[in-house]
């Protein structure tokens, strides 16, 4: 499945038309493609219930997705993958809590389960623990040091704790690993309006728009956005 980027605060009020949305993000299903069972039939099994699970939630059945992963769980609960993948689901239901249980399970079972923190970030992020956001991004970054999506979301969360140049220099390094994540000038552009730099939290939205973000888009277009539309 693709990456999935939920809205988690309205900011920029202070524009009058319009409310860009910072986005956070997690990181997709995992396919069962690796198993961490020795009992190789137990292990097939759990593997299907996997990816029929995973299927279930590309066509938005996170429920049904939900029960694959737990019978996964069933057949072989040390098995890290349903956990995480069942964590992600009840992130789609908006069950955070319960999520962030699953992803602690991943992790208990593979430490070094850099994208299982990325995404436990993400629920405790919605919970408002930035701080205990923040201490998951940094073990994700850890493990995995190109993880643009584990930066992205730890400026996020030093936003809200108007921490805003160390929430800069994430939005930074983010743009530097996947120049094309548009997101990330997008909120980058926020935080330089928050600063007053009026001229380059215009141009980072214009380059969030030219790399398909939405919710810059509609203010750039708006009257209000124009002083930012005509700016060369």
């Amino acid at each position: 499945m693709t990456r999935r980027t939920t809205a988690i605060a309205a900011a920029l009020s202070l524009l009058p038309l319009g409310q860009p949305l910072l986005l956070g993000s997690t990181t997709a299903l995992a396919t069962a493609a690796v198993v961490f069972s020795t009992q190789a039939a137990h292990a097939q099994s759990a593997a299907d219930y996997v990816n029929a699970g995973i299927e279930k939630g590309k066509r938005g059945d996170f429920k049904g997705a939900i029960a694959d992963f737990t019978r996964a769980i069933e057949i072989n609960p040390q098995y890290a993958i349903p956990y995480y993948n069942r964590g992600y689901a009840k992130d789609e239901l908006e069950d955070y809590q319960g999520a962030i249980v699953d992803y602690n399970k991943a992790i208990e079972i593979n430490p070094q389960y850099a994208l299982a923190y990325n995404n436990r970030g993400y629920a405790k992020s919605y919970l408002k623990d930035y701080q205990g956001a923040i201490a998951d991004y940094n073990k994700a970054i850890e493990i995995n040091p190109q993880d643009a999506d584990a930066y992205y979301n730890r400026g996020l969360a030093k936003y809200y704790l108007k921490d805003y140049q160390g929430a800069i220099a994430d939005y930074n390094k983010a743009i530097a690993i996947n120049p094309q994540l548009g997101l990330a000038y997008a909120n980058r552009g926020l935080v330089k309006y928050k600063l007053g730099d009026k001229n380059g939290f215009c141009s980072d939205a214009k380059k969030a728009v030219s790399l398909g973000a939405q919710s810059p888009a509609k203010w750039l277009n708006s009257a209000d956005g124009a002083w930012c539309r005509n700016m060369r």
